[in-house]
């Protein structure tokens, strides 16, 4: 769990407190909050929430199952577009979200995205913890709700140089056998290409651009009890 009475080795960034608000105060307990941890798929965002010591709940688990009418394809080919937003089940996720700041726990899928199917489901829970990460590559695409819903504490988008991305995306998903390596290849060379927008658009969105060491010590604020107000509905970019 991350201390917050000292400076933590892994934040040497001072955090920019100007667009965050107290949550608590010495009368009442500080309410379940979130942080919205979004950013291109292979950026990092599993291994940075891991390190926070908090409670990760994985958006990806609420990605839509083979098979679904709804789902988008690639322009020009028969690929299924799984990076794009209308993949995934985003009221669900907001209200897993929701019923976790209410109660401390909620059911939830495990997706297999090999077979891109729902295997099972399991109970989250995130005991007396007051913070919580949702992590996943659609998690800006609802920093909007669940801001209307007082569930926010932070949201950010992890960004990093387009050429490492596409090289740890694509070990990692070779190594767990996500799909064809044909497909993996498209895929990754398409998303080093789109990788400036996609930051754009999950910025336009209202998650925070930073790097690891300023998302860390932005974590730090949201767990002394302090909520960020996010920038909501600037254009998004096509």
């Amino acid at each position: 769990m991350l201390d917050t009475n000292k400076r933590p080795e892994w934040s040497p960034v001072r955090v920019d407190a100007s667009h965050f608000c107290s949550v608590s105060s010495s009368s009442q307990p500080i309410p379940t909050r979130v942080v919205l941890l979004a950013g291109p798929s292979g950026s990092g965002k599993s291994v940075l929430a891991a390190r926070t010591g908090l409670p990760v709940l994985r958006l990806d688990d609420f990605y839509k199952e083979a098979g679904d009418p709804t789902l988008p394809r690639v322009p020009g080919c028969t690929d299924i577009d799984w990076d794009s937003a209308g993949s995934w089940d985003a009221g669900a996720a907001v209200a897993a979200i929701a019923e976790l700041c209410r109660s401390g726990r909620t059911d939830v899928p495990v997706y297999d995205i090999a077979t891109s199917s729902r295997t099972d489901h399991e109970t989250f829970h995130i005991g007396r913890s007051p913070l919580f990460v949702a992590e996943g590559i659609f998690a800006a695409d609802i920093v909007g709700r669940c801001q209307e819903l007082g569930l926010l504490a932070d949201a950010l988008c992890l960004r990093g140089r387009p050429s490492t991305t596409f090289r740890r995306r694509l070990v990692r998903d070779l190594r767990e056998g996500r799909k064809s390596v044909p497909f993996l290849l498209r895929r990754g060379w398409r998303l080093m290409r789109a990788e400036r927008r996609i930051v754009a658009r999950q910025t336009a969105l209202g998650a925070y651009p930073c790097g690891k060491d300023e998302a860390l010590g932005r974590f730090a604020a949201a767990a002394a009890g302090r909520c960020r107000r996010a920038s909501v509905g600037a254009p998004v970019p096509e």
